[in-house]
């Protein structure tokens, strides 16, 4: 009887080292290292008199555009007089970006007879990368290694041209263009096949020999 009781003990002791309390997200097939999209707001106030920009204010705000180094994925605000949005959306467009509607919160109250632009910029990164934290043995759970994940995604944050797309996606316009989504189409179905013309000869030695 002492020695089945010692048994079923072992038994418990054994079934309660393997038992994981909490939740091992790096068990599964998805990657624990994922990129992360921070933003960034950047403020620049003109002087705007009866609402729109004072003289060599827009040349002020195009030298700050371009030290920034304005470009596609950043966005765009203005808060002030509307009338200014007009002066502030002709330098915009020279960097091929349009004002947005309305404007983020910032720090300090807009003085009145200036504006502010606001440029927001987001970025993407995977954190804690590359992640050896984790020994790759023993691994007694199944766990993937620490550093799973880190390079593809690492990668696709450098390489997305707007890190809010990672966030949610875009939504479609509604409109569509039948000959441009049946360009590549055409051009695959007018190209001759590979092999029509045969197999190019290919001499393997040197000229000379």
């Amino acid at each position: 009887m002492a020695s089945k009781s010692a048994l079923l003990l072992a038994a418990a002791l054994l079934a309660g080292c393997s038992h994981t309390p909490y939740d091992l997200p790096d068990r599964g097939v998805a990657a624990v290292n994922v990129p992360v999209v921070s933003r960034a707001d950047y403020v620049f106030d003109a002087s705007a008199p009866g609402g729109q920009l004072a003289p060599g204010e827009a040349a002020r705000l195009n030298s700050w555009f371009g030290g920034l180094g304005l470009g596609y994925g950043d966005s765009i605000y203005v808060d002030g007089p509307y009338e200014a949005r007009a002066d502030v959306a002709q330098v915009a467009g020279a960097y091929g970006l349009m004002v947005a509607p309305g404007a983020p919160v910032t720090t300090g109250a807009v003085v009145p007879g200036s504006v502010r632009v606001i440029v927001s910029r987001m970025r993407a990164s995977v954190p804690y990368c590359p992640n050896w934290s984790l020994p790759a043995q023993p691994n007694h759970q199944n766990r993937n290694m620490s550093t799973f994940g880190c390079a593809v995604n690492s990668n696709l944050a450098a390489m997305v041209a707007n890190p809010q797309d990672l966030v949610h996606g875009r939504e479609g316009t509604g409109l569509g263009d039948s000959l441009t989504s049946s360009k590549a189409i055409g051009v695959y179905r007018k190209a001759e096949p590979t092999g029509t013309k045969g197999l190019q000869d290919i001499n393997t030695t040197k000229k000379g020999d």
